[in-house]
């Protein structure tokens, strides 16, 4: 397995990961024009030539971003891929310099496991003002805030 950036080419099989999850009302949609204008932000799971995982960061200032749109195949779940493909965001968020990566889940467990830890989303006034004001879902929400504190590694912190 390779975890790596998609290419525009593969922006249909990105969005059919969702496809399940947001006919059952877990996920809200992607469009095609958000995914491709924000390519560079997304980590696809490849293996044997087909997508079988995703997960997306969006920066909300210079110091926090949300990991969004983690989806697994459901053919490949159980072995894994989410998290690698959360440790590999975390490292795309590090190496941007960020410092907190908040994700809303289900998953909590799972997020728990990889060091997050429980907050509360109205501490993240931009993602509140984004995106959870406009959701359907708002009123209704069943997902966790949980965030990630990113440290500085040693040669970054050298003077």
């Amino acid at each position: 397995m390779l975890i790596r950036q998609p290419r525009v080419d593969e922006i249909d099989a990105v969005r059919a990961l969702f496809d399940d999850e947001v006919r059952a009302g877990r996920m809200l949609p992607r469009r095609a024009e958000d995914i491709r204008a924000r390519l560079g932000d997304w980590l696809i799971a490849e293996e044997d030539g087909q997508v079988i995982g995703c997960v997306s960061l969006v920066i909300f200032n210079e110091t926090v971003c949300e990991l969004r749109s983690l989806a697994v195949s459901p053919l490949c779940r159980g072995r894994g891929i989410g998290g690698e493909l959360i440790n590999a965001v975390l490292e795309l968020a590090r190496k941007r310099g960020l410092q907190q990566v908040l994700a809303l889940t289900r998953a909590v467990p799972v997020f728990e496991r990889m060091g997050f830890r429980h907050d509360f989303v109205s501490n993240f006034p931009d993602k509140v003002w984004r995106d959870c004001a406009p959701c359907p879902f708002k009123n209704a929400c069943d997902e966790v805030a949980l965030v990630f504190e990113l440290c500085p590694q040693p040669e970054e912190m050298a003077v």
